[in-house]
C-alpha cells in the first residue's frame, strides 16, 4: 500500500464487533484469536475516543505508550549520552545490614512509644562482664518497629449484665461504663470519615462495602450525616484561616473542573444562552506570616473570581500581594490590584511536548530554564531572605533569561522558526508573557512557578476521579472545608487527625479564640493525647 494513500475507514458498532468476534472465534485457533481479539477491541476503543473528541494527540500518545518525565535530562535523552565512569569495586554487594529499611524511626511520629526495661539488669548494677564497672542508661534506646492492621472504623459491643428477681421479676442492668460514651458513634468517627473521603479519595459506597466485610456495617447515608456534623467544630478555625490567607504576601491560584450534580441540573435547565456551563474547584495557596495555607472553593466561579471573594477579607493598608497563576484570562483578580506573576513551568512544558520534533531549539530553552531553577534551589539551600534571593537571581538568572529572550526574538525575526509551528507558538507564549514570567527578577519573594497550587489541586482531582464529584452544593462546601484543613496540615507537617480531634474536643475555646487553634499553634500539638 502506498504511504500517502489513506486506508478505508470502517466503523463497527458494539453488536457488529461482537458478531465479528464470534465468527473469528469459530474459525481461528485459540492462540491466534487471543491475539486478534484485543487488537480489534483496542482499535474500536481508540476510534470511539477520537470521534467523541475526548483526547488530544499528546494525551493519546501518553495513553498508548505511558507518561514521560519532564526532567530535562530525560526529555533531551542526556542520560544515555552522559559518559560517567562506574567504579564497580565501590558498588556494595551482599544483603544490607538490618535497620536500614525504607523508613527510619523518625518517620513514625504517630506511633505509640512503649518503654521496655531490661528484665535482669538495672542502672547502677555491676557490669556482668567486668564486675568493677557500673551500668548506666544510654540516652538513645534500641528500637523495634511493630506495625499492625485494623479495620478503619471499628466497633465495641458492651454486654451489660442483667439480673432478674425470681420472685417479683424486677430486672437490674449493669451501668454503662464511661468508656462506652453517650452516643452510638464516637465524635472522631465523622472526622475520620471526612479524612478518608476528602483526603484519600475514598467514596462512601466503597467504604460501606469494606465495613460490611469487616463486620461493622456503616451505611453511606450515615457516613455523610456524621461528616456534616463534624464540620461544625471546624468552622471557626476555617474562617480564621480564610482571614489569614486573605492577608498573604504571595497567593497562588488555579482551578480544575468538577462535577456537582445539583449545579449541573440547574445549568441544563437554564434557558439563557450565555449561562456559564462550567463547574470548577479553585485551589488557592497563600503564604502569610511565615505559614502556608491551602484553600478550596467549588462552584461556578473561576479562579480569579474566587480570589476576589477571598481578597474582600483583606485588611486595608496592606501592599498588593504577589499573585502567581498561569496565563489564562480567568485567573487574575478583576477587583483588586496584585503583582501578577505567571508560571514558568507552564511555558517550559510546551517545549517538553515538542522536544522530539525540535530537539536543538528545545535544548536551548530547557537548559536555560534548568539553570534558572538551579540558582533558585541554591538560594533556598542557603536560606536567603527575599531581598537577598532577588539580588542573587538578578546576578545569576538575569543574564540567562536576557540571553534566552534575545535568542528567541532573533529566531522569530530571522524566520528561522515558523510562528505558527509548535516551536513558534511555544516561543510566542514566553515572549508574550515575559514580564509576569520574570517577576522574580524584579520583586522580592516572587516564585518561579505555580507548582505548589497544582499539587494541592491533586486532592480535588483524586476526589473527582474516585467519587465522581459531589451530589449537592452543600456536599461541595463540606468537601472544600475538609480539603482546606487537610492540605494546610500537610503543608505544616502536622498530624491532621490529632489536629481535628483537638478542635472537636474543645468547641468553646475554638469559638472564642480561633487564632490559637490553627494547625501550627494549637495546644494539643505538643501533646496530642491530652
Amino acid at each position: 500500500m502506498a504511504k500517502d494513500k489513506a486506508p478505508k475507514i470502517v466503523s463497527l458498532s458494539a453488536g457488529q464487533l461482537d458478531e465479528l468476534l464470534a465468527q473469528l472465534r469459530a474459525q481461528l485457533n485459540p492462540a491466534t484469536y487471543a491475539l486478534v481479539e484485543p487488537l480489534l477491541q483496542t482499535l474500536v476503543w481508540l476510534m470511539a475516543l477520537v470521534e467523541r473528541k475526548e483526547t488530544t494527540i499528546g494525551r493519546l500518545n501518553r495513553l498508548l505508550f505511558g507518561a514521560r518525565t519532564e526532567k530535562t535530562a530525560q526529555v533531551l535523552d542526556q542520560a544515555k549520552a552522559a559518559d560517567v565512569p562506574v567504579d564497580l569495586a565501590a558498588t556494595p554487594s551482599g544483603p544490607k545490614p538490618p535497620g536500614h529499611g525504607r523508613n527510619g524511626i523518625k518517620k513514625y511520629p504517630g506511633a505509640r512509644r512503649i518503654p521496655v526495661g531490661h528484665p535482669q539488669l538495672h542502672p547502677g548494677d555491676a557490669c556482668p562482664v567486668c564486675p568493677q564497672g557500673k551500668l548506666y542508661r544510654v540516652k538513645t534506646p534500641g528500637v523495634v518497629v511493630r506495625i499492625t492492621a485494623q479495620p478503619m472504623i471499628a466497633a465495641d459491643i458492651y454486654e451489660l449484665e442483667k439480673l432478674r428477681c425470681h420472685l417479683c421479676g424486677a430486672v437490674f442492668t449493669a451501668p454503662t461504663p464511661p468508656q462506652a460514651g453517650t452516643c452510638k458513634y464516637d465524635p472522631n468517627v465523622g472526622l475520620m470519615l471526612g479524612l478518608l473521603r476528602f483526603g484519600a479519595g475514598l467514596p462512601h459506597y466503597r467504604l460501606e462495602k469494606w465495613q460490611k466485610d469487616f463486620g461493622v456495617p456503616l451505611p453511606a447515608s450515615t457516613q455523610w450525616e456524621l461528616i456534616e456534623e463534624a464540620t461544625q467544630a471546624f468552622e471557626p478555625a476555617y474562617q480564621k484561616l480564610l482571614d489569614l490567607a486573605a492577608a498573604g504576601q504571595i497567593i497562588h491560584n488555579d482551578d480544575t473542573t468538577m462535577r456537582v450534580q445539583s449545579l449541573r441540573l440547574e445549568i441544563d435547565r437554564a434557558t439563557e444562552k450565555d449561562v456559564r456551563k462550567g463547574i470548577f474547584t479553585t485551589g488557592i495557596v497563600s503564604q502569610s506570616g511565615g505559614h502556608t495555607i491551602a484553600l478550596f472553593f467549588t462552584g461556578r466561579n473561576h479562579a480569579g473570581e474566587n480570589l476576589d471573594q477571598l481578597l474582600r477579607r483583606r485588611p486595608e493598608g496592606l501592599d498588593p500581594p504577589i499573585q502567581m497563576c498561569d496565563a489564562l484570562s480567568r485567573n487574575p483578580s478583576q477587583e483588586f490590584k496584585t503583582l501578577l506573576s505567571h508560571c514558568l513551568a507552564h511555558g517550559r512544558r510546551a517545549f517538553v511536548e515538542i522536544a522530539d520534533h525540535f530537539p536543538t531549539e528545545c535544548r536551548q530553552v530547557l537548559e536555560s530554564l534548568g539553570e534558572v531553577y538551579h540558582y533558585d534551589a541554591q538560594s533556598q539551600e542557603r536560606g536567603l531572605t527575599p531581598e537577598a534571593r532577588l539580588r542573587f537571581h538578578q546576578a545569576h538568572s538575569g543574564p540567562v533569561m536576557n540571553a534566552l529572550q534575545r535568542w528567541m526574538q532573533e529566531q522569530l525575526e530571522l524566520k528561522n522558526v515558523e510562528p505558527n509551528s509548535g516551536l513558534g507558538e511555544a516561543m510566542g507564549y514566553l515572549l508574550k508573557h515575559w514580564e509576569p514570567l520574570t517577576l522574580f527578577l524584579r520583586q522580592p519573594g516572587a516564585p518561579l512557578d505555580n507548582n505548589i497550587c497544582e499539587r494541592a489541586l491533586k486532592m480535588a482531582i483524586l476526589h473527582r476521579k474516585n467519587s465522581m464529584g459531589y451530589k449537592t452544593e452543600r456536599g461541595a462546601q463540606v468537601g472544600d472545608l475538609f480539603m482546606s484543613l487537610i492540605h494546610t496540615c500537610r503543608l505544616a507537617a502536622v498530624n491532621v487527625f490529632d489536629y481535628l480531634t483537638a478542635l472537636q474536643k474543645n468547641p468553646s475555646p475554638v469559638r472564642e479564640h480561633p487564632e490559637l487553634w490553627l494547625p501550627w499553634n494549637y495546644p494539643a500539638l505538643s501533646n496530642p493525647s491530652s
